[in-house]
């Protein structure tokens, strides 16, 4: 094995264990981490019996219909890293808008087990409080509803969460009837405008998350910023790939 085949293989190895350990260690299985693990192990084959490969490849083309076939992949290839690649400038742009000081926060539910916050959830309450501390005089949205394996609502966790770290109940309001990034959004806004607080926000979500996040704001016609958690490093190309998935198919919607 030459070097560079060498150096391949080690990297798809470390990238195929890096996307199957959210599988391995908390059962978490989606499309990101099944993408990755398609197409890391794909590349650890070809790393170690890349001499196989290439005679394989040698045959195929031989025939019309193979190397037609074989474009096509190309083809497919290059169009999935170009796509990949636009959209995470995206995401890395979106990440970076911070808003000006005290800003209203709307916080983006995710999962709760019980009546504990996710990994992921927690993690956003940590960026929200950080926030909340920060700029003393912002109120904040705790936008989530109820969903199966939840005791209670997103917005109930989040309220428990920041009220026991010491944020005042006062500048809490909870919009516990969304299940999707839109309604967070929209009945978000309307819980707002009821209270009288309109203008600007900024979304507390993950960072992977925020591109797609504020895309929806746009359309809905709302001002937004970014104020990104950051997510545990062994589930953040899971969910990252995932994500490259959500956005595409918000974009085509």
């Amino acid at each position: 094995m030459d070097r560079l085949h060498a150096v391949l293989t080690v990297v798809s190895a470390v990238f195929f264990l890096w996307f199957a350990a959210p599988f391995i260690g908390r059962g978490i299985l989606n499309s990101g981490n099944l993408t990755g693990i398609l197409v890391s192990g794909l590349l650890l084959y070809y790393g170690i019996r890349y001499k196989r490969v290439h005679a394989w490849l040698s045959h195929v083309r031989q025939s019309r219909g193979g190397r037609v076939v074989l474009v096509c992949l190309v083809v497919l290839c290059a169009c999935a890293f170009v796509t990949a690649l636009a959209e995470t400038v995206g995401i890395v742009r979106a990440a970076a808008n911070r808003p000006p000081e005290n800003v209203t926060a709307v916080v983006l539910g995710c999962s709760v087990k019980g009546e504990r916050p996710s990994r992921i959830l927690e993690e956003r309450l940590k960026a929200a409080y950080d926030y909340l501390e920060e700029n003393p005089e912002a109120v904040c949205v705790l936008s989530g509803g109820q969903g199966p394996g939840e005791d209670i609502s997103e917005a109930e966790c989040m309220y428990r969460y920041l009220t026991e770290k010491g944020i005042a109940p006062e500048r809490l309001l909870k919009e516990d009837a969304s299940t999707t990034t839109e309604e967070n959004l929209k009945y978000s806004m309307a819980l707002l405008k009821e209270q009288g607080i309109e203008g600007e926000i900024t979304i507390v979500t993950s960072e992977f998350h925020e591109y797609r996040a504020n895309k929806v704001a746009e359309r809905l016609g709302i001002t937004s910023y970014s104020t990104p958690s950051h997510t545990f490093f062994l589930y953040l190309p899971t969910y990252y790939v995932r994500e490259l998935y959500g956005i595409l198919y918000y974009m085509i919607r």
